[in-house]
């Protein structure tokens, strides 16, 4: 095999140890394989750094071993050219597995340039996707403590949940507050309500008639202050995205016009792929990516599993949200592909073909630079116009209808064209 690279290195990263492995060519014109372990401090990365400037080292390969691989990429990547690769695309032989042989094997790949790198976005993308996911970590945390709200109420028997959506609306927070300040009468606690909770004063007086004890006060008073604490964070981490993609106010803007896709989703897309989508060929790589694309298992001519891969996990969560808001719509193309493929392939592989559809939607829009429009909810039966009529024709006829068919003339926009 032709060798692209005469001077490279390949790393396999551990949580304490790196083991490197450099190759360079010899006064004689083959290659030296040159083996060290280092370990994964700042110093010792410092050193493993110019250990590979000592010998001219260029290109370098790593594999994406959980988070141990950024430390050493952020350090490095101002020095020599990295490559990320996805531990799946270069399995090592069975029965040959040790740190050092798989440092060698990753330099032996990348030498002959038989390796695939990762998409890794530069530094400002990944300082922003750092945010985002701690924000969706955080709001994932309130939900969960909302439910832990809820439980306690109902094991003092309070149905609060059973009246009002919200527990911790505005008067959800103003009866339980008052709950831990001992009050127990059900209508003052009802009396609380505001706006259109309070035409349900008779519910939320059987709702709040419960035994709120001691203990539950106290949970609940960890509970809220819990709660509150995760809100004040949350809307330090909006202001801190927003101000960071303040230069990308129109992209923003017009992800969030795709229907099932709000603001912070949005900010969160964004935050993943970025708006240089240059790295991705086509809008059918990026889905892959993602993990929301089919995936390609054939054989012998026979097509196996089509099981989508893992792709970025908080990207993919995000666009089978976003999925699921965009199916229940009444008027979107979105809810008229979910309901259109999940009639004869079920509802999983529905959502997963919407949130295809809509990050092939957010490519376009970015990469030719132009608005969404939706193309409705009856787009699917203007492509055959004359099968929908004859589909809605024999569902009439079993109704035991007769149906006579007349065609109406269309207009001659010729004659208005000329006009």
């Amino acid at each position: 095999m032709d060798i692209l690279h005469t001077r490279c290195a390949g790393l396999d990263v551990h949580k304490k140890t790196v083991v490197a492995c450099r190759i360079t060519p010899s006064s004689q014109g083959e290659n030296v394989m040159q083996t060290r372990t280092f370990g994964t401090m700042t110093n010792d990365i410092l050193a493993l750094a110019q250990w590979l400037q000592e010998a001219q080292i260029t290109e370098v390969a790593m594999e994406s071993t959980s988070v141990y691989w950024k430390p050493i990429w952020n350090l490095m990547e101002s020095t020599f050219h990295l490559m990320l690769v996805n531990p799946q695309h270069m399995k090592q032989v069975p029965g040959r597995k040790t740190d050092v042989k798989d440092a060698q094997w990753i330099a032996t790949l990348l030498q002959h340039g038989l390796l695939r790198a990762s998409f890794v976005p530069p530094a400002p993308q990944r300082a922003l996707r750092e945010i985002t996911r701690t924000r969706s970590t955080l709001i994932r945390q309130r939900a969960e403590m909302i439910n832990r709200v809820q439980k306690i109420l109902e094991d003092a028997n309070i149905k609060l949940a059973s009246v009002a959506s919200d527990v911790l609306g505005v008067s959800g927070r103003a009866m339980i507050e008052a709950m831990i300040a001992g009050e127990s009468d059900p209508a003052v606690l009802a009396d609380l309500a505001v706006r259109r909770l309070r035409s349900k004063q008779e519910a939320l007086e059987q709702a709040l008639f419960g035994n709120v004890q001691a203990h539950h006060r106290v949970i609940l008073t960890q509970f809220l202050a819990v709660i509150d604490a995760l809100d004040a964070s949350i809307t330090v981490l909006d202001t801190e995205i927003e101000q960071a993609l303040a230069p990308f106010t129109q992209a923003v803007q017009r992800l969030d016009m795709i229907t099932g896709i709000g603001l912070a989703t949005a900010q969160m897309i964004l935050s993943e792929i970025g708006t240089d989508l240059s790295s991705f060929p086509s809008a059918q790589h990026l889905c892959a990516w993602a993990g929301v694309a089919p995936g390609n298992n054939e054989s012998a001519g026979k097509r196996f599993s089509g099981r989508t891969r893992r792709g970025n996990q908080t990207l993919r969560t995000g666009l089978v949200q976003a999925a699921q808001a965009a199916a229940r719509s009444k008027t979107s193309y979105f809810s008229a592909l979910y309901h259109r493929i999940a009639a004869h392939r079920g509802k999983g592989r529905a959502i997963i073909a919407v949130a295809h559809a809509i990050l092939k939607t957010i490519y376009y829009l970015l990469t030719r630079d132009s608005d969404y429009e939706d193309l409705g909810h009856d787009y699917f039966e203007k492509l055959n116009p004359k099968r929908t009529a004859n589909r809605l024709i024999k569902r009439l006829e079993g109704l035991g209808y007769t149906i006579t068919k007349t065609e109406q003339p269309q207009p001659d926009l010729s004659q208005a064209i000329a006009a």
